[in-house]
């Protein structure tokens, strides 16, 4: 296993964290909240204790662990979100995903985010090619509480708003080429995006801050608030949108 390459062992592993977390579901221990707990939990300890087995040198950073600073001494940091969109998990949903991406220098480099309820991973080194489109812009929003930016945006750009959980779902969504756009805006963390937007990058797609700016990654304070990922043909139309907000 420690034979494989950065892409190769965040698909590994997020596909493995996936599998539990589908056993965990199907167990019917839990239901609720408490799913969504457990599901964090065991999904966590797997990643973390590979991660030390297989890449012993390098830093993580974890939305259920602890915040080790020593990372930002660290060239190189795993961040992952064992379980993004614990509510759709708990509710029996499919637009949730577990991401495992990592950071070199700041830089999203290789990542990949699992799919469980779609049976999917997608991963930075084997990127799908965007169809082209031929329909209405699909923007997509949260589908509990979609921002007032992103809803703008969508008018500005003539888009139809389609509402999905998971924030690497969604990224996804606009990777497989069955959305456009992907803005956010109402408050991420590192491992939020960090995974999407390594996969996203690879696939060609548009991916910066909502003011055109890079994604960095490995900052102290891990809160990343806001995000673009669309085809690179809107990224002029989308920037323009976001700037007359």
């Amino acid at each position: 296993m420690s034979s494989l390459g950065d892409p190769e062992l965040a698909a590994w592993l997020a596909e493995a964290a996936g599998r539990v977390l589908l056993e965990v579901r199907a167990s019917n221990l839990f239901s609720g909240k408490a799913l969504g707990k457990a599901g964090d939990r065991v999904a966590n300890a797997l990643l973390m204790e590979a991660i030390a087995e297989q890449r012993p040198d390098d830093a993580v950073l974890s939305e259920e662990s602890v915040d080790d600073k020593a990372r930002l001494k660290c060239s190189r940091v795993w961040i992952i979100d064992p379980l993004d969109g614990t509510r759709e998990y708990g509710e029996g949903r499919t637009d949730w995903a577990i991401h495992v991406g990592l950071a070199v220098d700041g830089v999203a480099v290789a990542g990949a985010v699992a799919l469980p309820g779609l049976n999917l991973v997608m991963r930075s080194d084997q990127p799908p090619s965007l169809p082209a489109v031929s329909r209405r812009l699909r923007m997509l929003v949260s589908r509990t509480r979609p921002a007032a930016e992103a809803v703008a945006v969508a008018k500005a750009m003539d888009a139809e708003l389609t509402p999905m959980g998971s924030a690497g779902a969604k990224a996804m969504a606009v990777v497989r080429g069955e959305a456009d756009i992907y803005l956010h805006s109402g408050g991420q963390y590192e491992w939020d995006n960090c995974a999407p937007v390594a996969v996203a990058l690879a696939a060609g797609l548009h991916v910066t801050r909502m003011d055109g700016s890079s994604m960095r990654y490995n900052n102290e304070n891990s809160w990343l608030p806001d995000l673009l990922i669309c085809r690179p043909e809107l990224a002029q139309q989308a920037q323009a949108a976001i700037a007359s907000l």
